[in-house]
Parts: structure tokens; sequence; C-alpha cells
């Protein structure tokens, strides 16, 4: 008579092979990490390259995009329309090639307009309302450079009633400077300061040009200090030896110290802009500036 095997002894024989197999490395195409390519970062004013939006908006907005950046800010509103296309449209197609409109500068805005800008503003997505220069005719530009006129007084009254008017829609209003926002005006007062100093910081803050601002002789962390949170957004752009514009990273700016200060700055979101790219194309300069935001931490 034969003896039959003890089922539990074929399994106890057994059990040190399954473990065995278990625990083998895994093989060269398990181990294979799939390599991710970083996200788009950073944003992009589009007045640098508004020659390129003006001949072929979308064509340019993907290119944006194929430079890396993840979001702009629109300089192109007219006739209830950014660049040609409805605020809906402008949205849908933004979105369609993974960008995102963040801001939009609005200098045509007055107090009769006001309510469709914002309108339209929000309908487009957009968060962020800019008043670019003093609004309303006070702007001037002339031989001895920008100014404005009339009193810094009648400019926070203005900045008041559309900072009320965009936070009632859900909007943020900000005000962009140039210079002489922070030089002493011709009565001692420097308007940057009577701006901060009589306006709410829940319905009026700053678009801090970094440029401009060391153009004037400020120190910007100064300002950071003296006001902080108020400057929720940022233009970021180089100077060269020549005291002209240049691709971020090519110049004399401290962008690493500045941008060391953001969080006390109040610093929500940064785009790279410049006004003039004279001899080079403008869609190599955001190229080369998109590189020195990497280089510098902003991403």
């Amino acid at each position: 008579m034969k003896k039959q095997l003890n089922p539990y002894l074929i399994l106890l024989l057994f059990v040190p092979f399954l473990i065995s197999s278990c625990s083998q490395p895994a093989s060269k195409e398990s181990e294979e990490v799939e390599i991710v390519e970083p996200e788009n970062f950073g944003g992009l004013a589009l007045y640098t390259v508004r020659e390129a939006m003006s001949a072929d908006a979308k064509g340019t907005l993907q290119k944006v995009a194929d430079a890396g950046y993840a979001y702009v800010e629109a300089a192109g509103y007219s006739e209830g329309k950014f660049y040609g296309m409805e605020p809906a449209e402008f949205k849908s197609y933004m979105e369609s090639i993974g960008l995102t409109a963040r801001s939009s500068h609005m200098g045509m805005v007055n107090l009769e307009n006001a309510d469709q800008l914002i309108a339209d503003t929000k309908a487009a997505g957009i968060e962020y309302f800019v008043i670019p220069v003093p609004p309303m005719g006070m702007f001037t530009f002339g031989p001895d450079g920008m100014g404005m006129k009339g009193s810094p007084e009648e400019l926070v009254e203005i900045l008041n009633t559309l900072g009320e008017k965009c936070a009632a829609a859900g909007l943020k209003l900000l005000y962009h400077n140039h210079d002489f926002e922070f030089m002493e005006n011709e009565n001692g007062v420097v308007v940057a300061d009577y701006i901060l100093e009589n306006t709410d910081p829940a319905q009026v803050n700053f678009q801090m040009d970094l440029f401009w601002v060391t153009k004037a002789g400020a120190n910007p962390m100064e300002y950071f200090a003296k006001y902080p949170g108020r400057f929720k957004a940022w233009h970021v752009k180089d100077m060269n030896p020549e005291g002209e514009f240049a691709p971020v990273g090519t110049g004399s700016i401290n962008f690493a110290q500045i941008l060391a200060q953001k969080e006390q700055a109040g610093m929500e979101l940064y785009f790279v802009e410049q006004d003039r790219t004279f001899d080079l194309d403008p869609l190599e300069a955001i190229k080369i500036s998109h590189k020195g935001i990497k280089d510098f931490g902003f991403n």
C-alpha cells in the first residue's frame, strides 16, 4: 500500500520557493521611471509681444505657452474684446493651450465704462484688474519723461472708487507704477506712498514694476518692509548698463535678493515684461527671460 504525502508537508516544501520568487529584484523594465517634463511656470505680460499679438493673437499665445509660461497678463482689450476675441472665447482658447489669463491692464477705464470693463474682465476669467497709469487723462508723457497732472488726492479718489467696484464684482484692483510715482513731486509728495497710505488694502494694492522702482532710485525691499502685503504682483524685467530694459538675468537687478522677500511683499504672481527689446526679437527675449526667472528661483 502506497503512502500518501501529507498535503501540509507539500505546502511547507513550496513556501521557500514562493518567498524567494516574491523577493526577486524587479526587472529592468519595471525599474525604469518615466521622466516627466517640468510643468510651465511663471507669467508673461503680453505687452512685451504686443506687435506679434496684433498680427496673430492665437499663434502668439501658443508660442508663449511653448516658451514655458503658465499664465499671462493681457494688454489688448478694446470694444468688449480681448485681442479680438469675446471674453468667453479668449478664456476658452487660453485653456485649450494650457495658459491662464490672470491679470489685465485696463488703462482706458473711467468712471463711466468701469462697470462694463469689470464685467468683461470677470467673464474672461481674469482675477486682477490693473490700472497701468494714472487714468482718465491724468497721465502725461513728454521730453522730460512720464508724470501726471492733477493731485494725488484726485488719483486716490478714483482708485478707491474703482477698487470698491472691483471688490464688489470679486476682482482685485492693482495700480501699476512707473518711476515718477516713487519720486517726490513738486510738492514733496511721493505719490506711491500717498496711494498706499490712503487706500484700503482690501480694495486697492500695487503691481510693483521692479525696473521702474529701481530706475527711480527707490529700494523695493524697503517698500516691502514699510507696506507689507501690499505688492500682490510684480513686473520682472532687468536693467542693462545703460539703464535700459533687458531680459531677466542679463542685467544688474538683484532679483534673488528681492525674491527672498516675496512673502513680506505679499507677492501672489509675477510677470516677465520688457517694454522694448531693441534688436532682439520679443519672442526670443521672452525665452531668455524665462531661463532667467528659473535661474533666480521664481519657479
